[in-house]
């Protein structure tokens, strides 16, 4: 017998839980499908695992930099395993919560592997091998994405790891090629050469964090080259084979072809909605690069079926999922909500330095015939990072030179990606340059780079 409910979430991930929890709170009979993990892969496989090694790399650079703090540590070394036993720990915390979320909120969870049977039924083979038949008038598909491979470059998980395998790593290679240069690329070379692998990334585009603002991509290049890794853009990857020691590679890019051993090899070319088997064929649903169309609601050319998150297209961000369920099942129970604005969703690298974005690159902003006023403020002459001891990066802001509108903010250094949100919120209220001018930001903070970016476009900046 089919149980009957207003909206099915197929797929827990950030788009799908948020969702579920959106439509109960509205009072929506509600049913969440889940095969693997509720939280799906950003909880589990994504965000808050790499972050966590992420902040376990940051710990033994901090360590390492001790006696300039007048702090004594010895023998400071990293450990692997207890890096990636945290990871998984932090993970397997917020999985769990996820779950008390779904309780509480009196969502039926079915664990399984759910896929479309026409508008309204969603047909659910169950781990233990039954399945079930759930019935609705709506039916929102987030089942996110996986990571892409190209033809040549396949993942084996010994010698050439997506990130999957580098989050569970059981040894710190000697050597490490990253293909793609993209945040999960970087975030993992950045990672890796904190531990002391030689890390070389390669990059098909011209410069790296190739959807970055120009001058932060020149930036972070140099901040890598620094620290002794490798970049290689323009550069492709013709192929890879085992040998020995580790993986061959057939690099071309402008200094010709060649070959290069590594002891491993992290794939990170991007990444391909999960569009199969979920029964799309059952339906009219059109999907265009291996994600489904929408519109700005999230939904299909079939009435009752949504689709939200990664599995719905760029940019790709757990946030942007988040924010797509709420407004789909608002629309769905007849709210009137705002459509979704890209150019307002923040964007985060945690590198080291870090970066954030909001908006347009100011070479976009030119693109789009705007007249640009462009600020500038380095955090070297910020005196809350000079007390921190991480001075490295700068902040930019972005202005429409006649409206004082922000079209756009960038930011690379110490802890901006928990900063980008001030200019997030400002585009969201349309604040304008004098607003922003006359907003008091506290003191000793690094956010007062803010300000100055803000003061430096219109020719008032104080401290530079």
């Amino acid at each position: 017998m089919a149980e009957s409910f207003d909206v099915v979430v197929l797929g827990g991930g950030p788009g799908g839980y948020v969702a579920a929890i959106r439509a109960a709170q509205l009072g929506l009979k509600t049913a969440l499908v889940e095969r693997e993990h509720l939280g799906g892969i950003c909880l589990n496989w994504g965000c808050i695992p790499t972050k966590a090694l992420l902040r376990s790399a940051e710990v033994l650079e901090q360590a390492r930099q001790g006696r300039e703090f007048g702090v004594v540590v010895e023998g400071v070394r990293p450990d692997l395993a207890a890096m990636v036993r945290r990871s998984r720990q932090v993970a397997r915390r917020l999985n769990r919560g996820v779950g008390h979320l779904m309780k509480k909120n009196g969502i039926t969870v079915v664990e399984g592997h759910g896929r479309l049977d026409g508008a309204g039924v969603v047909r659910v083979r169950r781990a233990d091998g039954g399945e079930a038949v759930l019935k609705a008038a709506h039916v929102i598909l987030a089942t996110g994405a996986r990571a892409r491979e190209l033809p040549g470059l396949e993942a084996d998980g010994e010698r050439v790891w997506t990130y999957r395998h580098a989050l569970v790593a059981e040894h710190i290679p000697e050597s490490l090629l990253v293909v793609g240069s993209g945040a999960i690329g970087m975030e993992f070379a950045s990672f890796f050469a904190t531990l002391g692998s030689r890390v070389t990334v390669v990059e098909v585009m011209e410069r790296v964090l190739p959807a970055e603002d120009g001058e932060v991509s020149a930036f972070v290049r140099k901040a890598f080259e620094r620290r002794g890794i490798r970049i290689r853009t323009e550069t492709t990857v013709r192929a890879l084979a085992p040998v020995e020691d580790g993986v061959e590679a057939l690099l071309v890019g402008p200094e010709g072809e060649r070959r290069e051993r590594f002891a491993r090899v992290i794939l990170a070319v991007g990444i391909v909605g999960n569009v199969e088997d979920i029964g799309l064929e059952t339906v009219q649903v059109q999907v265009e690069k291996g994600h489904i169309v929408t519109d700005g609601f999230g939904r299909t050319d079939t009435p009752g079926v949504w689709a939200i998150g990664d599995v719905a297209g760029p940019p790709w961000l757990a946030h942007k999922a988040s924010h797509e369920g709420i407004i789909c099942v608002e629309a769905i129970a007849g709210l009137d909500p705002h459509p979704l604005d890209p150019r307002r969703i923040p964007a985060c690298t945690y590198t080291h330095p870090q970066v954030a974005s909001v908006g347009w690159s100011e070479d976009e902003a030119r693109a789009r015939g705007h007249e640009v006023r462009v600020g500038r403020f380095p955090l070297v002459a910020n005196g809350k990072a000079l007390a921190v001891g991480d001075t490295e990066g700068f902040v930019k802001t972005v202005f429409d030179a006649r409206t004082g509108e922000l079209l756009g903010a960038h930011m690379v250094g110490h802890e901006v990606t928990e900063m980008i949100q001030g200019f997030t919120v400002a585009m969201g209220l349309e604040t304008t340059e004098v607003e922003l001018m006359e907003t008091v930001f506290p003191h000793p903070t690094i956010s007062e780079a803010m300000h100055e970016a803000v003061l430096d476009a219109f020719g008032r900046v104080i401290h530079f």
